[in-house]
């Protein structure tokens, strides 16, 4: 659902991934695993994100914001459906982890990027030139008017 960006560790840390690797030997890594969830939990916090409320000019706000990714002159490819969907649904678990009951169009900014950066295609010539889809996300994002 997102392009989450995580930088290569320091010397450091990645000699110490190298010594709990070494360490685990012959112990399954699973079992080295907490669970903090049941599985019954968890089907209750995805229906209780389910529920969250979204107004119709929200849902509106993020049709607008992935079709312009359709029609930006620096991109070979834009989102599809899916990326409205993945939206829409980010939106609904950020309101519910704020413990609102409602999605506002910050959740919608707030998710945006990391759901479209990495569904969109860069022309070449702007690759080239240094342009990034996070660039292109953020210039989108802010061109369209929040809905009120």
């Amino acid at each position: 659902m997102f392009k989450i960006d995580i930088h290569y560790p320091t010397l450091e840390e990645e000699v110490e991934i190298i010594l709990r690797e070494h360490q685990l030997k012959e112990n399954k890594k699973i079992d080295q695993v907490t669970s903090f969830l049941t599985q019954e939990e968890i089907i209750k916090y995805q229906e209780l994100v389910n529920e969250i409320i979204i107004e119709p000019n929200l849902i509106k706000y993020i049709a607008e914001i992935v079709s312009q990714t359709r029609s930006n002159e620096f991109l070979y490819m834009g989102a599809s459906p899916r990326a409205s969907i993945a939206i829409l649904k980010a939106s609904k678990a950020f309101a519910a982890i704020n413990g609102r009951d409602f999605v506002t169009p910050e959740d919608i900014k707030t998710v945006a990027l990391p759901v479209i950066q990495h569904r969109i295609i860069i022309t070449p010539e702007r690759e080239m030139e240094g342009i990034t889809a996070k660039q292109i996300v953020n210039q989108l994002i802010q061109s369209i008017e929040i809905p009120r």
